[in-house]
């Protein structure tokens, strides 16, 4: 089982790409992921398609300049009119409904107010009123031309006019502008003095229009309100009468001629029931308190009852009884009791002691009888409060229809109140034009036209341009579906990144090959680094391929055999392209008289054909002769026997094949070595034809290593200028 590993390859923007690998065996597939648009590629979009985005943008400047001088002037007038929601009050009559209009009610009135402004009507009044149905200025002097032979004079004036309506509509709008309860009127014509004259002539008609509006909304509510008087007022009198007629029938009494029959004192029999029960309330409290008085002193002895004690004759007998007992105490103490003075003194005493008890007596009994009366009193109220409530109980069945008449009857008299005041109040604003618009500012004769601006037109062309060109840009993008960047090996082809290689004019390449610090020689050993950690150290065989021929695949063949025979690796470079072979071309050396064509046919011996003169560690078996069969000499026993005695002898075999569309050679040859290196030309290689060649190499199981971009154009593909110039220049100045 091959062993896992992780090695880091370098990704155009400076940074690492890091590639699963099992070792030895190839880079881990991955899928594509498709087509992904960001910053760079827009960037590398918008400069690849430069010139045609110019040429629309040159284009559509010169398109709008045509249409500025090629239109005729028109010019705009405004005038301006205040708009009041809540009216223009000049009396307080006038304020018939008051009203709090919330912000969301005071735009629906002034969007409604622009609409009448727009309406066909309040054009067709004022095409009539400036009798621009007669008037060439508005519809030209051919108008006449148009008649039709079917319509009179007065159709054709009167189709005129409507004529005239319509195009006064396309040409007049209205505004309201930011926090205002102002209406801008904006006439448009050919003809300066006539934009000023129709804005004018709108003002007048959208006022008076109003106003005609008010007037006749007033008469119309004065007709209507009349006939719901007269309606209610008879109603009324109905009403009235039936509650009275039955009232009468029944004995219903009320106290008050107009008061409601709803209060329970409207009525004699509702009044004495109030009374009854309300002096029936006053007894039984009476009589509760007397109870509870006499509870409390019923088994007390008279002398500690509370009121004997307050009363001023008992407590005028215990002061003399106090003065009696002294006097006695005293005389004892000289005298028995036979003495006649304490005789007297004693005999006094039981007097007084007679009168307190006689009084207590007399006033538990007054608290008696005062339980007994208030006892008395609350059962006659009682008896009383019974009969007058089934009195109020009979008349309250009699009062629900009564109630019901007379509460319709008091309905009528408010509805009739209501009316009258309506009435009044319009009848009072009716005399005063009170409108809710008024003129503000009037329209003047415009003196420059607004139209057609050249700045306008421009700006409108440029945008207009910007997304054309875009348009076609994005389309010429989808159509030409080629590789500019690294990511898109990886994203779009599903392949390894291997790293790339910047674009080098010919006259330009052998010097940056010769100098091994050049940008194109520091791109190759970066992938030189990526390749050598990815397949094996010994006896590893590597082919060069691409789509279609010129892409790079030779050179980068050929310079990466040499940097790995740089660092001491035994490299053999094979030119197994037996169709078109060019490993000599670019060594600059001639073809040689025998090559890999020879070696398989068995004419000369591996040895007699290699050529080692070149580098040092750097064998390179050319091309000789051109055979007949290249397919079938890729593809014999020879070949791979070849290739396994290279194995042995050299570090690693690096072989240029031939392209993949169109031929087999590549497919054959894909069979035999250890991995594939499928070399990629930035902006001219199309997905559809990498997607078939790298689909070829899956398909006779091919190791594909992955993939190299060459001929790089970093403005091409959206990066910096100097990103090619910088990326491999770490270290320099």
């Amino acid at each position: 089982m091959n062993e896992r590993s992780i090695i880091e390859a370098p990704e155009p923007n400076g940074g690492s790409l890091w590639v699963d690998q099992y070792l030895p065996g190839p880079l881990a597939e991955q899928g594509p992921k498709g087509q992904q648009f960001d910053v760079a590629w827009i960037r590398g979009a918008l400069f690849r398609q430069r010139w045609l985005i110019a040429v629309v943008m040159v284009l559509a400047v010169m398109s709008g300049i045509a249409i500025t001088l090629l239109t005729p002037p028109t010019y705009s007038a405004t005038a301006t009119v205040r708009v009041s929601p809540w009216g223009n009050s000049i009396v307080e009559g006038q304020e018939v409904a008051a009203s709090i209009f919330s912000a969301s009610e005071i735009d629906s009135f002034m969007q409604t107010q622009i609409a009448i402004v727009q309406s066909r009507n309040l054009a067709e009044q004022v095409a009539r009123e400036l009798d621009l149905g007669k008037r060439t200025a508005l519809l030209g002097a051919e108008i006449d031309q148009a008649r039709p032979a079917n319509r009179t004079d007065a159709q054709w004036e009167e189709d005129k006019v409507k004529l005239a309506a319509g195009i006064l509509q396309s040409s007049v709008s209205a505004a309201v502008p930011d926090q205002t309860q102002i209406i801008a009127i904006n006439a448009m014509s050919e003809d300066r003095t006539l934009a000023a004259e129709i804005a004018n002539a709108y003002s007048a008609a959208f006022v008076q229009s109003d106003v005609r509006r008010s007037l006749d909304s007033n008469a119309y509510a004065r007709d209507y309100l009349l006939k719901q008087i007269e309606d209610v007022r008879g109603r009324l009198n109905e009403a009235e009468l039936a509650a009275n007629a039955y009232a009468r029938n029944t004995g219903i009494v009320t106290q008050q001629t107009m008061g409601s029959a709803e209060d329970g004192s409207s009525t004699i029999v509702g009044a004495n029931l109030a009374s009854v029960n309300q002096t029936f309330a006053a007894v039984r409290a009476n009589r509760i308190a007397a109870e509870q008085k006499w509870r409390a002193v019923a088994n007390l002895p008279a002398s500690q009852i509370p009121e004997v004690l307050g009363s001023p004759v008992v407590q005028g007998l215990t002061e003399e009884r106090a003065k009696l007992n002294a006097d006695l105490a005293v005389l004892r103490q000289r005298y028995n009791d036979d003495f006649p003075a304490i005789a007297d003194i004693r005999s006094r005493l039981s007097f007084i002691d007679q009168q307190i008890e006689r009084t207590g007596a007399d006033v538990k009994a007054s608290i008696r009888s005062q339980f007994q009366i208030a006892r008395q009193q609350e059962e006659a109220m009682q008896r009383e409060l019974g009969s007058v409530t089934s009195d109020a109980l009979v008349e309250q069945d009699k009062k629900i229809e009564f109630t019901g008449l007379e509460r319709e009857a008091e309905a009528l008299r408010e509805q009739l109140k209501s009316l009258l005041d309506r009435y009044n109040q319009i009848n009072t604003a009716s005399n005063l034009q009170s409108s809710t618009i008024t003129p503000l500012d009037t329209a003047t004769v415009p003196r420059s036209p607004v139209s057609p601006s050249l700045s306008g037109n421009l700006i409108i062309a440029v945008v207009l341009g910007l997304a054309l060109a875009g348009g076609l840009a994005l389309v010429r993008e989808i159509f030409v579906d080629q590789f500019r960047r690294g990511e898109d090996i990886e994203d779009r082809l599903g392949l390894t990144f291997l790293g790339l290689t910047p674009f080098v004019k010919n006259e330009d390449l052998e010097n940056e090959e010769a100098n091994q610090f050049s940008t194109l020689m520091e791109a190759y050993a970066s992938i030189r680094a990526t390749i050598d950690y990815t397949v094996p150290r010994n006896g590893a065989v590597i082919q060069f391929t691409s789509s279609q021929a010129s892409e790079g695949k030779s050179t980068t063949s050929l310079i990466l055999a040499q940097l790995f025979a740089r660092l001491g690796r035994k490299t053999l470079l094979i030119d197994s392209d037996l169709r078109k072979p060019s490993v000599h071309a670019l060594l600059d050396i001639e073809r040689p008289s025998a090559g890999l064509a020879e070696v398989l046919l068995g004419h000369v011996s591996f040895d007699a054909a290699k050529i080692e003169t070149i580098r040092e560690n750097l064998t390179v078996l050319s091309v000789a002769g051109i055979p007949p069969n290249p397919a079938e000499l890729v593809s014999s026993a020879a070949f791979r026997e070849l290739i396994d005695e290279c194995r042995k002898e050299y570090s690693l075999v690096i072989l240029d094949s031939s392209p993949m569309l169109g031929l087999a050679d590549s497919a054959e040859i894909a069979k035999v070595v250890d991995a594939t290196v499928f070399v990629i030309e930035a902006n001219r290689t199309s997905l559809a034809q990498a997607r078939t060649a790298v689909g070829r190499l899956h398909a006779v199981g091919a190791n594909v290593l992955g993939g190299v971009l060459t001929k790089y154009r970093a403005l091409e593909a959206g990066s910096d200028y100097t990103y090619q110039y910088q990326y491999y220049q770490y270290g320099k100045k």
